[in-house]
């Protein structure tokens, strides 16, 4: 084609080529907009490629595998860590038994619980063995040291029955509370620590669903006490968190009158997050 020039504006420059430049920038446009392409390409597979979620990591096989974990107490008192996050079962939370002798007494007290056990004070091991005063008071046997009651919490299988109780609004849990506890027989001291403990977690929904569980938690959480205890009674509250009142048919409540060797548990499960 001789010597014919061509014109070419580039970024607002003209140069000017012969036909071999002609060529050549061709080729130059290509490899460009090929990078281009294959640069798009990139970057659209890494957005639309599925990532694991947060409780999710990625085998070697390039499966998706749940990541768990739940704290198991062992029966030599050590503690394993494995996981088990959003199972929907029971999460019983700070369960707290109180021991009162007539007079002081050796006592062990043996947890067969339907899940994991996590935290348990004093610590576990093969069981509880206390001395218990009348007042209450618990001197552990294993560490000589003094103690209030028996606390432990878990992560349980089950259902609970939440075919009766009562709707309270936020700003009646706490009247609420002690007035129902204490008809069922829980003493200022036990009622106040229940809701010193339950109060504050129940602030952020304006109503709640609340029932006291019989069979649903004592044939999931069963005790051993050793000697026998004259009575007992064990309160366990489930609250629903609720945005407007439902209807629900008044659970009936039992008294709770003390006798001889008297045992009182209390605890509960708040339904978030399931």
């Amino acid at each position: 084609m001789g010597n014919r020039q061509v014109l070419v504006r580039w970024y607002g420059e003209f140069w000017s080529v012969n036909d071999c430049g002609v060529d050549e920038l061709k080729k130059t446009l290509v490899l460009i907009i090929g990078v281009v392409v294959v640069a798009v390409v990139c970057v659209a597979a890494v957005l639309l490629w599925p990532h694991p979620t947060d409780n999710q990591q990625t085998t070697s096989g390039g499966q998706t595998a749940t990541q768990t974990t739940s704290v198991k107490q062992t029966t030599s008192g050590e503690q394993t860590t494995s996981h088990d996050q959003g199972n929907g079962g029971p999460v019983p939370l700070k369960p707290v038994i109180y021991l009162y002798p007539q007079q002081t007494l050796d006592v062990d007290v043996t947890l067969d619980f339907d899940g994991v056990v996590g935290t348990t004070y004093p610590p576990y091991g093969d069981g509880w063995h206390v001395t218990a005063q009348p007042d209450g008071t618990l001197i552990n046997h294993t560490d000589g040291r003094t103690y209030s009651y028996l606390f432990w919490d878990g992560h349980g299988s089950g259902s609970y029955d939440l075919t009766t109780g009562f709707v309270v609004s936020r700003e009646s849990v706490a009247q609420f509370l002690q007035d129902k506890l204490a008809y069922m027989g829980l003493s200022p001291r036990e009622y106040n620590e229940f809701i010193v403990y339950w109060l504050p977690q129940m602030q952020a929904s304006p109503y709640y669903l609340i029932s006291f569980q019989g069979d649903a938690y004592t044939s999931m959480a069963r005790l051993t006490i050793t000697p026998q205890p004259d009575c007992i009674q064990r309160v366990f509250m489930v609250a629903q968190p609720l945005d407007a009142p439902i209807d629900l048919p008044p659970q009936v409540l039992q008294p709770f009158s003390r006798h001889g060797f008297s045992v009182v548990e209390w605890g509960g499960d708040l339904l978030t997050n399931r």
